[in-house]
């Protein structure tokens, strides 16, 4: 099973979603390249996708998908900055938490953005 880093972005009640063209909302991220550190692949997955430099990343719980066991991490970037889509990323896009689940996500990200607000109302 490959090691994926996950960011979670946050604003407020927000968070940062992106989408490859003809493809579900997921989070921010991607496999880890030969030797890299976890935190070192979730910042620079961020900047690959969406342009963003994260602060620093914390990390937060691992998930283990049907696929890929995500490392998954909590990242900040400035208010101000914008993020825009990147690579093979067609879009992005900030998301209240309550309109998550009408979108149309990636099972991964549904059930890691479950756990995120199970954690931070704890």
């Amino acid at each position: 099973m490959k090691k994926r880093a996950t960011v979670i972005c946050r604003r407020g009640k927000r968070i940062l979603l992106v989408a490859r063209s003809q493809s579900k909302w997921a989070l921010p991220g991607g496999i880890l390249k030969r030797g890299e550190h976890l935190s070192d692949a979730a910042l620079r997955e961020l900047r690959e996708e969406t342009r963003l430099s994260g602060k620093s990343a914390k990390y937060l719980f691992e998930f283990r998908g049907k696929q890929k066991h995500h490392h998954v991490f909590s990242c900040e970037v400035p208010n101000r900055a914008k993020a825009r889509p990147s690579n093979e990323i067609s879009k992005c896009r900030w998301v209240h938490l309550d309109d998550i689940a009408r979108l149309m996500t990636s099972a991964p990200t549904s059930d890691i953005v479950k756990l995120m607000n199970g954690r931070r109302r704890k």
